[in-house]
């Protein structure tokens, strides 16, 4: 991850560092490295989602393991320093700034060793669809409703699952979420 870390100019670094540290405070359900990604590329710099997941994971991490050990930047930099000399200049004076401004939040938010290990829902689309014809039928007028479900993952990388639904299908989960919120009110 380290080679990539090179890539990314200093200003993205931070924004993602940021991020990171919003997550780990419960401040935002996650990190959209999707968006930044995209916004990245737009500037000229080759790099994929994959690669900026896999920095964020080990940002995450490194920033959980400091809390959990209640390290001050000073010594979360000379750890650094002994165990990744590869880590470019910008990315050691972005994570030394953000952990001594803001490392010992983590610290205190939930004591980082009850980080969350499920997801959390972060938003809901659905639209409503009639398919109208296939390869196979001329004429279906066959009515769908297409879902999609955006969550973080514990690390915080956000992500979009869609599917479909059969009208029944869909009364069914409309059914289940009111049992549930019925079960909500008696609590």
């Amino acid at each position: 991850a380290a080679d990539k870390i090179n890539l990314i100019p200093q200003d993205f670094f931070a924004e993602l560092c940021e991020q990171i540290i919003q997550h780990l405070n419960h401040k935002i359900p996650g990190v959209n490295t999707a968006e930044l990604c995209q916004r990245i590329q737009t500037s000229g710099i080759e790099l994929n989602v994959g690669d900026l997941s896999k920095i964020a994971n080990v940002i995450s991490f490194l920033f959980s393991t400091a809390a959990r050990n209640h390290l001050s930047a000073e010594e979360l930099i000379t750890i650094l320093g002994n165990a990744v000399s590869v880590l470019p200049k910008h990315a050691v004076q972005v994570i030394r700034h953000l952990w001594n401004e803001q490392g010992k939040s983590i610290s205190e938010s939930e004591d980082a060793r009850s980080m969350a290990t499920v997801g959390q829902f972060v938003d809901i689309k659905w639209k409503l669809g009639v398919a109208m014809s296939s390869d196979t039928c001329r004429s279906l007028k066959y009515p769908y409703v297409m879902v999609t479900l955006t969550v973080a993952d514990p690390s915080g990388q956000i992500t979009d699952k869609s599917f479909e639904m059969t009208i029944p299908q869909f009364k069914n989960l409309f059914r289940q979420f009111q049992e549930m919120a019925a079960v909500l009110e008696t609590v």
